[in-house]
């Protein structure tokens, strides 16, 4: 590996370290808003940690059930998982609340909402 990717890595990892610090903090300062939990998953994601990440979606949903944006990570997710059930679900919840990037992405990759019922 050369000394630039080192370097570039090294940095990369102290910068995702200190986002990482700075949504645990969120939480804790405020424990009631899905926005750092939200922030973190897509983080953990980022790190192939989708357990990890998967959970604190599922809390962002949970304390904001419109938040759309951890709507649509979720419907991802399941998607991903082939869980369509669960997919359509969250990508539902994504539209109702103004974000229709869920169903664009099922819809594109023939996952048929129909079927599933």
């Amino acid at each position: 590996m050369s000394l630039w990717r080192e370097l570039f890595d090294h940095a990369l990892d102290q910068e995702t370290l200190q986002h990482e610090r700075e949504q645990t903090e969120w939480i804790a300062r405020e424990p009631e808003n899905a926005r750092p939990y939200y922030n973190l998953a897509q983080l953990r994601r980022m790190q192939w940690k989708e357990e990890d990440g998967l959970g604190l979606l599922l809390e962002a949903v949970r304390l904001d059930p419109r938040f759309a944006a951890a709507h649509v990570a979720l419907a991802e997710m399941y998607a991903v998982r082939k869980d369509y059930r669960a997919a359509w679900r969250h990508a539902r919840a994504a539209e109702a609340n103004g974000d229709a990037g869920g169903v664009d992405l099922l819809s594109r990759y023939g996952v048929d909402e129909a079927s599933l019922a």
